[in-house]
């Protein structure tokens, strides 16, 4: 799947441009990157197994998963670190195209496919939380609040 492998040269990209930012703020990469490697060739493994409309399920749960994240990020960011936050808005424009193409790509969405975005999606979420030990909780927290302020 041609557009497939653009994607994956997008977020080959976008991790290169985070870990490019990091020495600068003197962070470091997530603990447990690797668990994020393994996660996805399987998660792609099984969904291929289902076919390109799983593929395309499992791409658009996994994107809109990580849209919201990347939207909190901006909120957070929008003055504090004007770098970064130029730096996710970029990523964040590529990745909402590869939602709007994988939902494009969907020609169902009957119970099956919407349990199996579902589940992708807490799965994609609970990762985010573990990959950033809780910290994307207590922020989207802090933001919630701040926007009713």
């Amino acid at each position: 799947m041609p557009s497939l492998s653009e994607m994956l040269g997008h977020e080959r990209t976008h991790c290169a441009a985070f870990r490019a930012a990091m020495p600068a703020r003197k962070a470091r990469p997530c603990r447990v990157m690797q668990f994020w490697s393994w996660g996805g060739w399987l998660l792609g493994f099984v969904t291929a197994l289902i076919g390109p409309q799983g593929i395309w399920a499992c791409t658009a749960a996994v994107e809109a998963a990580v849209h919201r994240h990347l939207d909190d990020q901006l909120f957070f960011l929008a003055n504090r670190d004007h770098d970064l936050h130029g730096i996710i808005l970029a990523i964040r424009e590529e990745e909402l195209a590869h939602l709007h193409h994988a939902e494009e790509q969907l020609k169902s969405s009957g119970p099956a496919l919407n349990f199996l975005r579902s589940l992708i999606s807490i799965a994609t979420d609970v990762l985010i939380w573990l990959s950033t030990w809780g910290d994307s909780s207590r922020m989207t927290r802090a933001l919630k609040a701040a926007k009713k302020n």
